[in-house]
């Protein structure tokens, strides 16, 4: 026996009510989906508000307040001599105090050449890089010191309370220099140059070369 399906009929027009529930049922589901779709879409912007307004906030204090200082490098290094240097970025170069600053790139990266660092000597530079004379106003730096040359001018980056430099070396002979250049000591290289180094003239007579 043949089932039909149910049919109204209003004012001459009949309706199939089955069709009619799977039209309804479809546009509900449409309807969920897209409610479902615009929650999902309205937490994304929620989210996406916050975090602009994080990066906001983070933004305005950093105006306000202005940023923290970076940490500074630790450049402090013993060169192969024996004196105080300059470390480069490599972490592995360590330059002589006399080498930075003066318009030669010697790190790789050229950071003992910076403006910063080079604008305003001595200002600019790390104290173990400098040497202070017995007179403030003159510096020499650092590896300069106790190298047998008067770079002070006064002797006192040789001799006095400034500095404890070791006995000369064996390239060196002591005695009392007259000439400015030197302070305790001569190069042995001047010896018996028929030239006075020595007030004592032992340059001449017991030094050797």
């Amino acid at each position: 026996m043949n089932r039909t399906h149910p049919q109204r009929s209003f004012g001459g027009i009949s309706f199939d009510s089955t069709k009619s529930s799977s039209e309804e049922r479809d546009r509900c589901q449409e309807c969920s989906a897209c409610l479902s779709c615009t929650r999902r879409c309205l937490c994304i912007s929620i989210i996406a508000l916050l975090a602009l307004g994080v990066v906001g906030a983070v933004i305005g204090f950093a105006v306000t307040f202005g940023l923290p200082p970076p940490t500074p490098v630790n450049r402090f290094c013993v060169t192969s001599g024996n004196q105080t240097g300059f470390l480069c970025d490599d972490r592995v170069t360590c330059l002589p105090a006399s080498q930075i600053c003066n318009r030669i790139r010697e790190c790789v990266n050229g950071e003992d050449e910076q403006e910063k660092l080079c604008n305003d000597l001595p200002s600019n530079l790390p104290g173990y890089l400098i040497f202070r004379c017995s007179n403030p106003v003159y510096w020499i730096y650092a590896d300069k010191k106790c190298n047998g040359a008067n770079d002070c001018g006064d002797c006192s980056d040789e001799k006095g309370t400034l500095v404890s430099c070791p006995p000369c070396g064996t390239q060196w002979w002591s005695c009392t220099p007259v000439f400015f250049e030197y302070c305790t000591c001569i190069p042995r290289a001047l010896c018996r140059d028929r030239i006075q180094h020595c007030s004592d003239w032992s340059d001449e007579y017991a030094c050797n070369r």
